[in-house]
C-alpha cells in the first residue's frame, strides 16, 4: 500500500549558513557602523542583540532575508519577546521543527475533511500517510503545501 511521511526539518548546515551570512552583511551596514549589534548562532536557536528594539527588528529582517537566500523557509523562525537589560536588548530567535501535537491533529482533521480516500497516522514528530492510489497521496501532498499552518512541510518516505 503505498505510503510517504510529512515531516517539517531544518537543514541546520544552511541555518548556520545564514546566520554567518547575516553577521558578514551587519559588519557592512552602514546604519549599524558604531553600533554594538550583533547576530549569533547557538545550539538550538539564534540570538539577536542591539542597543535599540527597532534594530532588533532590522536584525531579525536581515536573518529572514539570509534564511530565503539560502532555501530555508522565513516561516520556521519564532521570535521570543525582547530582553532589555541596561544599555542592550536581546533577542531569542528560535526554529520550528517536528510537526507538533496540536499542528499534527489539526492537519490530520482537516486532511479527512477533505474526504480524500487515506488514512493518516500520528507518529511522534511526523504524520505517515497511507492509501489505495497513488493520486490519492498526490492529492493530499497538493493539499498540505496549500495550507498555511506557520510552519513548511516536507515529504519523505514516499512507497509504492
Amino acid at each position: 500500500m503505498p505510503s510517504f511521511d510529512i515531516v517539517s526539518e531544518i537543514d541546520l548546515f544552511e541555518l548556520k549558513n545564514s546566520v554567518d551570512n547575516g553577521s558578514r552583511e551587519l559588519s557592512t551596514r552602514f546604519d549599524f557602523r558604531g553600533v554594538e549589534a550583533s547576530i549569533s548562532y547557538e545550539k538550538d536557536f539564534a540570538k539577536l542583540t542591539a542597543e535599540h528594539d527597532t534594530q532588533l527588528r532590522q536584525l531579525a529582517d536581515i536573518l529572514r532575508t539570509n534564511l530565503v537566500k539560502r532555501g530555508v523557509e522565513a516561516s520556521t523562525m519564532a521570535l521570543d519577546p525582547p530582553t532589555y537589560n541596561g544599555k542592550k536588548c536581546a533577542q531569542v530567535v528560535k526554529f520550528k521543527e517536528g510537526v507538533d501535537k496540536e499542528t499534527a491533529k489539526k492537519l490530520v482533521k482537516l486532511i479527512k475533511a477533505e474526504k480524500i480516500k487515506v488514512q493518516v497516522a500520528i507518529q511522534g514528530e511526523q504524520l505517515r500517510v497511507t492509501g489505495k492510489k497513488r493520486d490519492d497521496l498526490q492529492a493530499v501532498m497538493a493539499f498540505v503545501k496549500r495550507l498555511e499552518l506557520g510552519q513548511p512541510f516536507q515529504f519523505n518516505n514516499f512507497r509504492d
